[in-house]
């Protein structure tokens, strides 16, 4: 598989000694030194984009792909304001476009486990819910888009909250996500409920980059048979 690579900072870099150790090529590789080289043409010699770069030059090169008739697989997170923008163009070019807040398996997994932990809270008023993400200093968007992903499964199976909110003294009916930005801390998700006499944690820390990387290869070999808009819950069979 012949993959072009739309960003290479950490996450990049580590995509590409994964997928180049499962037997693909770099045929493409974009940075902040040579953006004028993502092209159509460049990206018609390529089999699939995996794109890691920041909000605001994602959705434009997600756009490029779809007019270059090849799947893109993305892991940026800040950009979701324009989703349907993004989804109306990739059906619009029968394109086929694989997002993921988080590529890990296990943070995937954990999507599910809170989602089912929610749906038992939500008979249990006397608890409290609220969640906190921990990410390196380099992170620029606040709270993550797995942090997000995490809410919007909390919210749509706990009716005692409607919104979420970042950083702020909640009211009584949104979920606060508290962020802290330490270090290298690759990711920590925690989601706590807590009631007057005792508390409840899950937790996801990732020990590396390697698992999102890891996951965003299998992305790209999974557009390979699939198209359309996909996800983890398609990679997965969840």
């Amino acid at each position: 598989m012949k993959i072009a690579l739309i960003g290479y900072g950490k996450m990049g870099k580590e995509i590409e000694k994964i997928a180049i150790s499962r037997g693909h090529e770099i045929n493409l590789l974009i940075d902040i030194n040579n953006p004028g080289d993502l092209t159509i043409e460049n990206l018609q010699k390529c089999d699939v984009a995996v794109e890691f770069t920041i909000p605001g030059s994602a959705v434009n090169n997600y756009f490029t792909c779809f007019e270059a008739g090849i799947p893109v697989v993305s892991g940026t997170t800040g950009w979701l304001d324009k989703k349907e923008e993004v989804y109306k163009k990739c059906t619009e070019t029968n394109g086929t476009f694989f997002y993921g807040s988080n590529f890990s398996i296990g943070v995937n997994l954990f999507f599910e486990v809170n989602k089912k932990l929610a749906q038992l809270m939500a008979a249990r008023n006397e608890y409290s819910a609220e969640m906190l993400e921990v990410h390196h200093t380099q992170k620029l968007d606040a709270p993550s888009g797995t942090a997000i992903s995490l809410a919007e499964g909390i919210i749509k199976n706990l009716p005692q909250k409607n919104s979420w909110v970042n950083n702020k003294i909640p009211k009584e009916s949104e979920l606060n996500i508290k962020s802290e930005r330490l270090g290298e801390v690759p990711g920590i998700h925690t989601v706590k409920y807590e009631s007057e006499v005792d508390f409840l944690e899950i937790t996801h820390s990732a020990k590396s980059r390697k698992g999102f990387a890891f996951g965003a290869v299998l992305a790209a070999e999974y557009c390979q048979k699939n198209t359309g808009i996909l996800s983890m819950k398609n990679l997965l069979n969840i």
